[in-house]
């Protein structure tokens, strides 16, 4: 039987303080530290993240916010990306889609992401977003990710 969860060879780790770096990008974003982020996990080419939801994240009918949910599904897809780049390098947000399935209501985003294709300079990954309210857990949104890889000055 073929393994389709285990994380694929060309998934490896390539910067050995790579752990230090993916603390550094994911709390580091002003922008970020703001909206109260957390991160929760994360290994080669995934990363999951959480937010604990209050009013600030909320639209104008107590909905959760578009924009939060797609800050949260760009900015762990970019620490998923980050953990597979070689000492450096950085990455930068080149293009995102968004599809808002549903309402967001509850009392936690919850979002996983992985990467799809590692490149030298493209990489590509997808974030999942989940509504937390209870004990019930709803996808809320998807995401597409686009982020290209260059050298830090």
């Amino acid at each position: 039987m073929v393994d389709l969860l285990s994380t694929p060879a060309e998934y490896q780790i390539r910067n050995p303080g790579f752990a230090e770096e993916v603390e550094r990008v994911f709390y580091e974003a002003p922008f970020v530290r703001h909206l109260d982020f957390e991160l929760v996990s994360f290994e080669a080419g995934r990363c999951e993240s959480k937010v604990l939801l209050q009013e600030k994240h909320l639209q104008q009918d107590g909905y959760v916010h578009a924009g939060v949910q797609a800050t949260l599904a760009d900015h762990t897809a970019g620490t998923a990306a980050v953990t597979l780049l070689a000492e450096g390098q950085i990455i930068l947000t080149a293009e995102f889609k968004v599809n808002l399935l549903r309402a967001a209501k509850g009392e936690q985003l919850y979002c996983r992401s992985w990467v799809l294709k590692p490149g030298g300079q493209l990489i590509i990954a997808e974030s999942e977003l989940f509504c937390l309210a209870g004990d019930k857990a709803e996808l809320v949104s998807k995401a597409t990710v686009t982020l290209a890889v260059v050298d830090k000055r």
